[in-house]
């Protein structure tokens, strides 16, 4: 695809974290499995199903585009759960596995409202108002899942340090 207008680009994005959020519908289930904090799995599991939402509020938004909604691959989504991946097959104690999942659950939080900040904003350039409101409901969404996991890791991280003493 060429990007030769800010709508080509658009649009580019728009496939690139429709792509992305598909990858997290099958990445969140692992780390929730993985996890035994309970606030830290409750946190990922309301966040799995608020991803459902989102996959079909990026579906809306390809509506002002009038190109079909199409799933472009995420090579940034990709390397961020080939990384947790890695992380969550070491061996660890629970309490480190929960700090560490929660550090990678927020690189994927901080790379999601990246996106969606960007894509907000040139939908307002665009004028693409109907893209604009469902792709602000889901960095909304973003930005209170790094805020729960900030809450969470302060426990979490307290658990953590106590851990060989």
């Amino acid at each position: 695809m060429s990007l030769d207008t800010l709508a080509d680009a658009f649009y580019d994005e728009l496939c690139d974290v429709y792509h992305a959020e598909k990858q997290l519908l099958k990445a969140l289930p692992k780390m929730i499995k993985k996890a035994t904090d309970e606030k830290l799995v409750d946190a990922l599991t309301t966040h799995l199903e608020e991803t459902k939402g989102q996959v079909e509020r990026v579906e809306a938004a390809f509506d002002d585009t009038d190109k079909p909604a199409k799933a472009k691959k995420c090579a940034a989504m990709a390397g961020l759960i080939e990384e947790a991946e890695e992380m969550m097959g070491e061996e660890a104690d629970p309490e480190v596995m929960d700090a560490v999942i929660i550090a990678l659950a927020q690189k994927v939080e901080h790379y999601e409202i990246a996106t969606y900040g960007s894509l907000c904003a040139w939908a307002t350039s665009l004028g693409y108002t109907n893209a604009k409101e469902q792709l602000s409901e889901n960095l909304a969404e973003e930005e209170n899942a790094d805020k729960t996991l900030t809450k969470v890791s302060k426990s979490v991280n307290k658990a953590a340090e106590t851990v060989g003493k």
